[in-house]
C-alpha cells in the first residue's frame, strides 16, 4: 500500500470533525474506493462510537475521506464524519 498523506486542510479539520488519522488510514486501506467527482476518490467505514458528540450520544461514527491516488502516495484532501 502507498503512503497515505493528509493535506493541510485535512489535518486542520481532524479535531473539528472528530476523526483520527488512524481511522482515515484504516478506512482507505480496508474499504472499496468509489469516484467522488472532480477526479477524487472516496470510501466509507463505520466505527463503533457510543460517545457524546456535540451534546448527543451516537452509537456509530462513519468516516468518509476524500482523496487522490497519485503515483507515489495517496493524498487525503478532506474528510467527513457522520454520526448516527
Amino acid at each position: 500500500m502507498k503512503l497515505i498523506r493528509l493535506s493541510g486542510h485535512a489535518l486542520q479539520n481532524l479535531q473539528f470533525r472528530g476523526v483520527t488519522e488512524a481511522e482515515i488510514i484504516e478506512t482507505i486501506q480496508s474499504k472499496e474506493w468509489t469516484q467522488a467527482g472532480g477526479g477524487w476518490l472516496e470510501c466509507r467505514k463505520n466505527f463503533p462510537f457510543g460517545k457524546d458528540w456535540n451534546g448527543k450520544i451516537y452509537t456509530t461514527k462513519q468516516v468518509r475521506p476524500i482523496f487522490v491516488d497519485e503515483e507515489k502516495e495517496i493524498v487525503v484532501v478532506t474528510v467527513y464524519a457522520y454520526y448516527f
